[in-house]
């Protein structure tokens, strides 16, 4: 009975690694083939870097670029902003073209919670159009790319969970004193096979799990030294903060609040 739990450990080990290999693979083929230099409608760090927008989609995709435009036409009071989490229209007038997407997402009614909208807004033409400018421009990683490491990476947890439930499983009905211990031993080589997998994958698939490439994060350190660094509070420029590092950034409570709440 225990070869045949082996079998399985085996199976699900193996299975998994190579498919991180390969997911890695594909990956670095995309990578290299992405243009070095921005297409003519994506931008460039030559003019100066990237707008408020493309700051927020390269830190935190479109969720944290909805919460960047949302923060922006309340601090104008155009929409308010509720601790309840939810966004209500005061002026239905977008002055530029994701303002306009973003009233769109809160819908005809006028108010929507908060992370429905962020979830509306991320599925836009708008939202997609500089998505798709931004990987054009070799500073965005490809949803494909970053989708299919991350599932990799866990189907490669899951083998290892498998791999120990199967020893478990094997060290319980193994009779006392029939060499169990020798048989155990035969399911460490799964397990380090996938936990080594596991490791490598979380270094160096890093860059591919983001929403910036390495350029893209380069791009944003060199536009906002000390990018990597999480204001301790407010900072100053609260929408770029907010697009850096998320709602804690935030010196208005109220803002946060409305932010972080379900909208339920």
């Amino acid at each position: 009975m225990w070869l045949l739990f082996l079998l399985l450990a085996w199976c699900a080990a193996v299975v998994s690694c190579v498919r991180v290999c390969r997911t890695a693979i594909a990956a670095g083929q995309i990578r290299h083939q992405a243009p070095s230099a921005p297409a003519d409608d994506a931008p460039a760090p030559d003019d100066g870097g990237l707008t408020l927008y493309e700051t927020a989609y390269l830190s935190g995709g479109p969720h944290r670029l909805a919460d960047v435009v949302l923060v922006l036409m309340a601090q104008q009071r155009r929409l308010h902003l509720a601790h309840t989490g939810w966004a209500t229209v005061v002026d239905p007038v977008g002055h530029d073209p994701v303002e306009r997407a973003a009233l769109t997402a809160i819908g005809p009614e006028g108010q929507r919670p908060i992370p429905a909208v962020r979830s509306a807004l991320s599925t836009t033409d708008t939202v997609r159009g500089m998505a798709d400018r931004l990987v054009r421009a070799g500073l965005a990683a490809p949803a494909a790319v970053r989708s299919g490491i991350g599932s990799a990476v866990r189907q490669v947890q899951g083998a290892a969970l498998l791999v120990v439930l199967a020893a478990g499983a094997t060290y319980w009905m193994a009779p006392a004193g029939n060499g169990a211990g020798l048989i155990l031993a035969w399911f460490a080589l799964p397990l380090i096979l996938t936990l080594a997998t596991w490791a490598i994958a979380r270094v160096e698939g890093h860059p591919y799990t983001g929403w910036a490439t390495e350029a893209g994060t380069a791009l944003l350190r060199h536009v906002h030294p000390g990018v990597r660094k999480r204001p301790a509070g407010a900072v100053p420029g609260g929408l770029t903060g907010l697009a850096l590092h998320g709602p804690d950034a935030l010196a208005d409570p109220g803002l946060r609040a409305a932010l972080h709440s379900s909208g339920a």
